[in-house]
């Protein structure tokens, strides 16, 4: 179902069915671009379910202002980005290296299928900042256009080729 279908059944009342189709439709592409970030199927699972009920709440003030695609990635990165956040307070709260952890998570990983070169790339990923993983993520892995991660990371395009570029290279580099 296409996205103004979707929003056409929230506005004439259906919200279920609405809200059903929106998790039909984005749950599982959504599920690996936040399953890249946590490293671990379960918090993958975990923080999807968070952010479907973020959605949830906040699809009565959704004005349609952005792409229903485009709002669905913001909230999604936010939410994904908080959590990798809290993430870094635990350990070092608890004195370890979230580096190590993620590391560790994504060897012992049994879900992980691509073998020794994506073990590589998702390690070599977690070292890159923030706002370049994000770049990077969502057009290497999402194939996003550079205009739609500008609608969600409300960067210009400019700013976000660059990124790319350099979180491409710092990736070729660390890989090699």
């Amino acid at each position: 179902m296409q996205d103004e279908q979707i929003m056409e059944l929230f506005r004439s009342g259906d919200r279920e069915r609405a809200f059903t189709e929106i998790v039909k439709s984005y749950s599982e592409r959504l599920f690996w671009y936040v399953r890249r970030y946590v490293c671990c199927h379960e918090d993958a699972d975990d923080l999807i379910q968070d952010i479907f009920i973020k959605v949830w709440a906040a699809l009565p003030s959704f004005r349609g202002e952005a792409r229903l695609f485009t709002w669905l990635y913001r909230i999604a990165t936010n939410e994904t980005l908080n959590f990798v956040r809290r993430q870094k307070v635990r350990a070092a709260l608890n004195f370890k290296s979230i580096d190590t952890e993620l590391e560790r998570r994504i060897d012992e990983d049994p879900y992980l299928n691509g073998g020794e070169a994506e073990r590589k790339l998702l390690k070599a990923l977690q070292k890159l900042p923030q706002k370049q993983r994000v770049v990077f993520s969502m057009r290497y892995f999402e194939d996003m256009r550079y205009e739609e991660i500008s609608e969600i990371t409300g960067t210009s395009v400019g700013a976000l080729k660059a990124s790319y570029h350099i979180a491409y290279e710092k990736l070729k580099k660390e890989i090699e």
